[in-house]
Parts: C-alpha cells; structure tokens; sequence
C-alpha cells in the first residue's frame, strides 16, 4: 500500500477509537440519567406527608400544606406553553397559620395571547388547602418583566423577593388538586425521560463501524490493485 493509503487507514483507525469511546461515553451518561431519574421518581411514589414535615433536600416529594392564599401578591410566570398554546403559570403565596414564611404554590397554567398578560383575578379559587409535589425555586437575581406588574420571565428567589413583601419558603408546591371549572389548568408530574444519550451512543458507534469499513475498503482495493499489476507484469 502506498503511503497514503496507510495515513488513511490510520486516522480511520484514530476517529473510529474515538468515536468507540464517546460511544460508551455516552451509554456512561445514559446509565447516570437513568439513575438520577430513578432517584428523582423514588418521591413521588411515597406517601404524602405534611409540607412542614417534608425534607428541604428532597425534590418531588407529595406533601400537603394548609394556609390562606394571598392573591392580592400572585406572580405570573411569563412565556409558558400548553398543548401549544401561550400562557402563564399562577403562583399564588400561601400564608400559613403560626409562621410569617409563606409557601408558594404553583396552581397552574392560563392562557394569555401574548404569553405574559392574564386576567388572574378571574382564576381565583376558594381553597385553604394545596397538595400536590415539591420542586426547589432557583437561587439567582430578579428577572421581572418592568412593564407588566406581577410578571417574571424566570422563577429565582430574587424575582419572588422583589414580588412578595415578607419571607418566603425556597420550596414550592406544584398544585395537584382537582380543578374546578374556573381554575388553572394544573401542571402535570415531572418527565423524567433518559434523554437522548443511547441515541447518540448509537450514532458514535455507527461512525466508528463506517470509518472501519472505509479502511477495510480502502485496503482491500489497494491490495487487489497491487495483486493486479504484480500479475500483469
């Protein structure tokens, strides 16, 4: 073979190794997601609790919480879709009886044409009690909208301080009660899907396999080529 023919092969050889181990990379990620999920979805299969009772650390843990909701401080979390409409989701804070720290639940979503401005005064419920799963409100700086009151385009503690004028708990509730005829649509459970990594796993090792295939064509071609002139001399 030629000298070209043998650096072909050669880096064919070089991409299809590294193409095998981002491979089982990513079957490494596929099994920790899987993993991770597993341990996200443990939770949700638990007993409900009460929310005062519930472990901070534990995300998508059932619990309940009995309070009065405060809709005069509701926050409209902005660009929100379902079933492909826009909307919003309602967070209403839930003063509880016995604590100046306040909960806030997620009652769902409403549809607003431009997928920040809703009638939420039209959305309020006659509850003293929410139920539902647990998720952790991000730590970060304000991100409201400055030209629509009560409307934030991401959920951080520094939108929910800039919001509501006394303490509120870093664990929210994602409402889960049945909804009456005038309520938010609730939020369904977590996804907790394994990605796409087994996908790209496949795809890095269909790569490998065709660049082996190319150096075997390639040599093989080269070889016969070399058979052929060997007997025409």
């Amino acid at each position: 073979m030629t000298r070209r023919i043998w650096a072909f092969v050669a880096l064919a050889a070089v991409l299809s190794l590294l193409f095998i181990r981002l491979g089982f990379w990513q079957l490494a990620r596929h099994a920790e997601r899987r993993a991770f999920n597993a341990e996200r979805a443990r939770p949700l299969a638990e007993p409900q609790v009460a929310f005062e009772r519930m472990d901070a650390r534990t995300p998508y843990r059932r619990v309940h919480l009995t309070g009065t909701p405060d809709y005069e401080h509701e926050i409209a979390l902005s660009g929100r879709s379902r079933n492909g409409s826009p909307g919003v989701h309602v967070l209403t804070p839930f003063r509880r009886e016995g604590s100046d720290t306040a909960v806030l639940v997620v009652r769902g979503w409403v549809y607003a044409p431009d997928a920040a401005t809703a009638d939420l005064p039209r959305f309020r419920e006659t509850v003293n009690r929410a139920s539902g799963y647990t998720d952790t409100i991000a730590s970060g700086p304000s991100a409201l909208d400055t030209t629509r009151p009560g409307v934030t385009r991401r959920l951080t503690r520094g939108s929910v301080a800039a919001l509501v004028p006394y303490p509120v708990h870093p664990v929210m509730i994602v409402m889960q009660d049945s909804a009456g005829p005038a309520a938010p649509a609730r939020l369904p459970l977590p996804q907790l899907t394994d990605g796409a990594h087994l996908g790209y796993a496949i795809q890095w090792f269909a790569f490998a396999l065709t660049a082996i295939a190319g150096a075997a064509v390639v040599s093989h071609r080269a070889r016969r080529a070399r058979n052929a002139g060997v007997t025409a001399a």
